[in-house]
């Protein structure tokens, strides 16, 4: 497995790692927590160095899974977790970025994780009520204590990451980017090129529909947050479809799948950028390995570019309620 390191921060991962949520929440019901183990130690098996959780996902039940599983590799891989969103007595999402929050959900998620510091920790959106030099200033004092390593930000606006690296700086900032959802490369990425920031996108197949697994047909589980997901409706599935058309004619020509080109575009665009996939399924980690190997030439990027600006895509990537809430 190659090696990327995030930005100028010297924090070095494998080119790919693994999203850890789906694993829990989200996409169905939850994989069996043995299989899911089993799954995680092959990724490290495998080379991926990279896992990302939260304490939101489950909440806490993915964090300890990914504690256990990656127990016996301590020291030789590094964990992104998250901090800023809580659930309230009636079950919905509350963001709560207060220092003293995060000090509290940062020793919870120490336990959970069975370690002694935090590798990358990210406010996972920005809180509107707390000042981004607070947080900053907050995880700035963790990582003097040897508690965190590297702080992070998910899905924040610009100016908000401007101000944060002022304070404490910034390793990486995860964000969606995908052949899907290229907004980030309108302001995103200069931005976080210009200040040495890594980028982690997630949804990099745009949440399995660029695998070429899912059209118009597929059918989710009730507990499958995509049933509720505009660019998810059977209408914009159908229109959608073209642009996996796209990738299936370049996996042809290149003895690949539509998931790997599409990760391996992702990976072509800059070497500071490491998605993170994720699956409940040993063949979609094998797959999704083996991306890296994908040669993308310039050539092949040009034609993708160029076929991909003449695709309008139908639907809003979250419910209304949700994009409010990212910085973007």
């Amino acid at each position: 497995m190659k090696k990327r390191k995030l930005g100028k921060s010297g924090l070095e991962v494998s080119a790919l790692g693994l999203g850890c949520m789906g694993m829990s929440i989200a996409y169905g019901p939850a994989g069996d927590k043995q299989d899911m183990i089993a799954l995680i130690r092959k990724a490290v098996e495998r080379g991926v160095t990279f896992f990302d959780t939260a304490e939101l996902y489950g909440p806490f039940t993915n964090e300890e899974l990914v504690g256990e599983a990656l127990a016996p590799f301590r020291g030789k891989v590094v964990i992104a977790t998250k901090f800023g969103i809580k659930l309230d007595p009636g079950g919905q999402q509350v963001q709560d970025s207060r220092p003293e929050r995060i000090r509290q959900s940062l020793e919870g998620s120490l336990k959970r994780l069975k370690v002694d510091a935090i590798d990358l920790y990210y406010q996972h959106r920005v809180d509107p009520e707390v000042p981004i030099e607070d947080v900053a200033g907050a995880v700035k004092d963790l990582i003097r204590e040897g508690k965190v390593k590297h702080f992070g930000l998910s899905e924040p606006g610009v100016k908000t990451i401007r101000r944060a690296h002022a304070v404490q700086p910034v390793t990486a900032i995860q964000s969606e980017y995908s052949l899907w959802w290229r907004r980030p490369e309108a302001e995103l990425l200069p931005t976080i090129e210009e200040l040495g920031i890594g980028l982690v996108p997630f949804s990099p197949l745009g949440k399995g529909f660029l695998t070429g697994k899912i059209d118009e047909k597929t059918t989710f589980d009730k507990s499958d947050f995509r049933n509720i997901v505009p660019r998810f409706t059977p209408e914009a599935r159908k229109t959608n479809q073209v642009l996996v058309d796209l990738l299936r004619n370049i996996a042809e020509r290149k003895k690949a799948t539509p998931a790997q080109i599409a990760l391996a575009w992702l990976l072509a665009r800059k070497p500071w950028i490491v998605p993170i996939p994720g699956t409940k399924k040993l063949e979609r980690l094998e797959e999704n390995i083996g991306a890296v190997a994908v040669e993308l030439t310039s050539q092949d990027l040009r034609e993708i570019d160029s076929a991909a600006s003449k695709v309008t895509i139908q639907g809003d990537r979250y419910p209304e309620a949700l994009e409010k809430r990212t910085g973007l």
